[in-house]
């Protein structure tokens, strides 16, 4: 195959972590800034015990809801396919009697004991932990004495000492491991007859002619294993390029202790899927003109390795917060109120029964205040009870001055006699309540604010009053009266 080929290989043992969907954001942006580049999305699914086919469909549902698009993959296929590696098994088996083959590995029948044993030494012997290798020189007899036994074994590929081991990576530049450092001659194949990633990967990758694998720099230390199995089997090595570590906002790794890590958790808290792409894609690169907000197009065409920072990325919520409220803002009503209901329903504010038109111009007062769509139910809580209290001391000062109770008593007088409850009403109410009251200001307009909505603070009351219409208004004034005596 000719052109750029990357690819996105997630263990479908869990949910998405930010990080993996930052990695497959950067593969896609390189694909797609390249033009003539295949996506491949491949499943690397030989962990028998923890992947699942729920996972499996739970990573295309995350892909497709952020907007990454592939070119092949298991529910697509292609022409390097199976893209399981569950369903590539012999031709991981085919590869590795190649190896046995050329002399690459041997079987190792160490016991867990015997393995701790080994590092414990090593470590007395101002090493680092590592394998001794001493299954290397097993007789004949010493095999088959263990077989006999039925003792579990592992296929190991041996690992020379003391060779440096470099490559040319496209974001962090030259770099060169000692072999000795890589902990002894490592294990490619386990006791239950899978492959391990180190091994499975370089055949796939092979395979499937990739050319550029972009991943975390976790995988660094992998990459000179990697670069041994290439060179033993004869193929050529794609190029590697390893993205800065997301931190958390003290600058220590990301996990659950700074809040939520899967892409999932933000889709269900309604972030919106073109603010948390345009995020993932600022974290650990920037363009040249150090923009912010971008589209998803305009990222694509001015993406770059070549940007990418070598500096650990921090995972800042505030900011994320910051880009998602604008582009909620930028959204239609209606969207952000579909986007609502679910929250809404769960705290028991709607029904299916709800007036979406209604909703949306609901939607529409408040959303100008909120960073993701999960918090919309709180400033929405004033559209919804027949009473309301007030929130706190500011609150339930301001009904205790001077003529509230009179403002109030009139104002529920004037909207008995209306004729609809509008916007044009709620502007002229004020007037005809000045006038008749002698308040303006604060005086007239907080009060009736609280009365109405139990809160000091929220949309202009042109709007709070249409919405929340006849019936609820004499609710809500009603019970405020019943609590206030006259002129207090």
């Amino acid at each position: 195959m000719n052109g750029i080929r990357v690819r996105f290989a997630p263990s479908p043992t869990g949910p998405i972590h930010i990080g993996n969907m930052r990695t497959a954001l950067f593969n896609y942006l390189f694909a797609k800034h390249e033009g003539k580049a295949d996506f491949i999305l491949r499943i690397e699914d030989t962990d028998a015990t923890r992947s699942t086919v729920e996972y499996e469909k739970y990573i295309y549902k995350e892909l497709e809801w952020l907007g990454i698009e592939w070119d092949e993959g298991p529910d697509k296929g292609g022409p390097v396919g199976p893209y399981r590696q569950s369903q590539r098994l012999d031709i991981y088996q085919r590869y590795l009697q190649k190896l046995i083959d050329e002399g690459f590995v041997y079987r190792c029948y160490c016991t867990p004991e015997e393995l701790e044993v080994d590092k414990e030494q090593a470590v007395k012997a101002g090493d680092i932990p590592r394998y001794s290798g001493k299954c290397r020189h097993l007789s004949d007899e010493e095999i088959r004495r263990f077989e006999a036994e039925g003792r579990p074994s592992v296929i190991r590929f041996i690992v020379p000492d003391h060779e440096m081991i470099a490559f040319d990576d496209l974001i962090k530049g030259h770099i060169e491991i000692d072999s000795h450092t890589l902990g002894g001659d490592m294990i490619i194949f386990r006791s239950d007859n899978m492959p391990t990633y180190n091994f499975a990967v370089v055949i796939d990758d092979h395979l499937m002619d990739i050319t550029h694998v972009i991943r975390g720099d976790d995988h660094v230390a992998n990459t000179p294993k990697q670069l041994l199995i290439y060179k033993a089997l004869g193929f050529t090595p794609p190029l590697f390029a390893h993205t800065a570590m997301i931190l958390g906002p003290d600058r220590t790794k990301l996990s659950k202790r700074h809040g939520d890590n899967y892409i999932g958790q933000y889709r269900h808290k309604g972030y919106l899927p073109e603010a948390l792409f345009n995020f993932l894609a600022l974290l650990g690169w920037s363009p040249e003109d150090e923009r912010e907000i971008m589209s998803k197009d305009e990222i694509i065409s001015a993406f770059s390795l070549n940007r990418a920072s070598r500096s650990p990325a921090v995972f800042d919520i505030d900011k994320l917060n910051w880009m998602n409220g604008i582009y909620i803002r930028q959204s239609p009503p209606g969207r952000i109120a579909a986007l609502a209901v679910p929250h809404l329903k769960a705290a028991g504010l709607i029904d299916d029964n709800v007036d979406m038109r209604w909703l949306e111009k609901a939607v529409a007062s408040v959303q100008e205040g909120i960073s993701y769509v999960a918090e919309i139910v709180e400033p929405l809580r004033i559209y919804f009870g027949n009473v309301v209290e007030p929130e706190n001391d500011e609150a339930a000062e301001v009904l205790k001055a001077q003529g509230v109770y009179g403002l109030l008593q009139r104002f529920k007088e004037i909207v008995e006699q209306a004729q609809n409850i509008d916007e044009a009403f709620a502007k002229e109410v004020f007037n005809q309540l000045k006038n008749d009251t002698g308040l303006k200001g604060k005086s007239l307009f907080m009060p009736i604010r609280v009365a109405l909505t139990g809160r000091c603070h929220g949309p202009e009351m042109v709007t709070v009053i249409p919405l929340l219409g006849r019936d609820l208004i004499l609710s809500r004034l009603e019970h405020i009266l019943s609590r206030l005596g006259e002129d207090i």
